[in-house]
C-alpha cells in the first residue's frame, strides 16, 4: 500500500482553476468517498480550502491512482487536460511532509495562517466519519495534527498578519489610508467572515453590517462584532453607502454582478468602493471591477503580501522543518 497526494494551490493553480475543484464543507464527506471508488483505493481524504484542493490516498499502486485519478477527475468537473499541467503528484515521505506543512501554515498563502490547522481536521474528521479513512490515513493524519501543534508551539511562525482575513484588512488600510470612518458589509458569516470583521473591529471600523443566508448566523456575528445584520435578498440596499465589502459566502456562482454595483453608484455619488473577494469560487464577477471608482481584489491578489510575510519569517521556516522532519523520522508508517 502506498500514500499519494494530488493537489494543486494557490502557487499552481489561479483561482479560475481552483474554483473548478472547489468542494463545500458539507460534501467533503462524500468527496472522499468518490475519490476512493475514482481512483480505485482503499482510503481518501479531500481537503478544499480557498487557496488548495488536495487528494490524499492510500492505493496499491501510486502511478496507476494517479493516473485514474487525473483522468476521471477531468471527466466529472468536465475540464479538458491541460489542467493537468496544475496539479502536483506527491508519493510517500513526500506526500507525509506536504501534508504536515500544510497543516503547519507553511504552505499558506500566509505563511503560519491558524485557519489551516481546523480546515484540515475538519475535512479529515469528514473522511473519518464516512468510513473513508483507515490505518495507514489516520495515523498519518494524527502524527500531522501532532506537528502541527508543536510547531506552533515552539516557533514564531504565526506572528504577525497571517490570516487571509486579516491581510485583507491590511490591503483595505493601504486603499483608504484608516478604517474609523468607514463602513463595512461582509458577505457570508463563516469563520472567514468571523476573522476578518474582528480584524475590521480591532481597527475601529465604524459601522459593519453582516448579510447571510441564514439571518439567525448574520445576526449571531453582528451581535458579537457590535454591528448589524441584514437578510441577505437585501444587501444591495446596504451597497449604497459602504466603503469596504468583504465577501466569503461559499456559494457555487458569482453573487455580486456588475448591474449591481451600477445601480448604487448615483446614490453613492460614486465615491470609491473597495471590494475584496476571498470566496472559492468567486463570489464578485470580475466585470465589477472595471468600474472606474470600484477596486476589486480577489483572493489571488494577497500573494505578494504572503511573499514579504515570507521573507520576514525565514528563521522560523527553517526550524518548523527541523521540527516536521524529526517527528516524520518517528512514524513507522506502512507506504512511505
Amino acid at each position: 500500500m502506498e500514500l499519494l497526494c494530488l493537489g494543486l494551490n494557490h502557487r499552481t493553480a489561479p483561482v479560475e482553476v481552483r474554483e473548478k475543484f472547489a468542494v463545500g464543507n458539507t460534501k467533503l464527506g462524500e468527496a472522499a468517498m468518490d475519490l476512493i471508488a475514482l481512483a480505485e483505493a482503499t482510503e481518501g481524504v479531500v481537503i478544499s480550502t480557498c487557496n488548495r484542493t488536495e487528494f490524499y490516498l492510500a492505493a496499491e499502486r501510486a502511478g496507476e491512482a494517479f493516473a485514474k485519478i487525473e483522468l476521471r477527475l477531468a471527466e466529472k468537473i468536465q475540464v479538458d487536460s491541460s489542467v493537468a499541467a496544475h496539479f502536483y503528484r506527491l508519493e510517500k515521505i513526500a506526500a507525509a511532509r506536504h501534508l504536515c506543512r500544510v497543516v503547519s501554515g507553511l504552505d499558506s498563502m500566509m505563511l503560519g495562517e491558524t485557519e489551516i490547522f481546523g480546515q484540515v481536521k475538519h475535512a479529515y474528521g469528514a473522511a473519518l466519519d464516512a468510513g473513508a479513512t483507515g490505518a495507514i490515513l489516520n495515523k498519518l493524519f494524527q502524527r500531522a495534527f501532532g506537528v502541527g501543534k508543536k510547531v506552533r508551539t515552539e516557533t514564531s511562525i504565526q506572528e504577525g498578519s497571517t490570516s487571509v482575513g486579516n491581510v485583507a484588512v491590511d490591503l483595505a488600510e493601504k486603499i483608504f489610508g484608516h478604517l474609523k470612518h468607514s463602513e463595512v458589509m461582509i458577505l457570508g458569516a463563516g469563520e472567514m467572515s468571523r476573522i476578518t470583521a474582528q480584524s475590521l473591529v480591532s481597527r475601529g471600523a465604524r459601522s459593519i453590517f453582516v448579510a447571510n443566508r441564514s439571518f439567525d448566523r448574520a445576526q449571531e456575528l453582528a451581535t458579537e462584532m457590535g454591528g448589524s445584520a441584514v437578510r441577505f435578498d437585501d444587501w444591495q440596499s446596504v451597497l449604497t453607502r459602504v466603503d469596504v465589502v468583504i465577501s466569503s459566502t461559499g456559494a457555487p456562482h458569482t453573487i455580486v454582478h456588475r448591474e449591481d454595483v451600477e445601480k448604487a453608484r448615483r446614490a453613492r455619488k460614486y465615491r470609491p468602493l473597495f471590494f475584496i473577494d476571498i470566496a472559492v469560487p468567486r463570489d464578485i464577477d470580475p466585470a465589477v471591477g472595471e468600474i472606474e471608482e470600484v477596486y476589486l481584489y480577489d483572493i489571488d491578489t494577497l500573494e505578494q503580501l504572503a511573499e514579504e510575510a515570507r521573507g520576514r519569517r525565514q528563521l522560523q521556516i527553517e526550524q518548523c522543518e527541523c521540527i516536521i522532519d524529526f517527528e516524520l523520522a518517528k512514524l513507522n508508517l506502512p507506504g512511505l
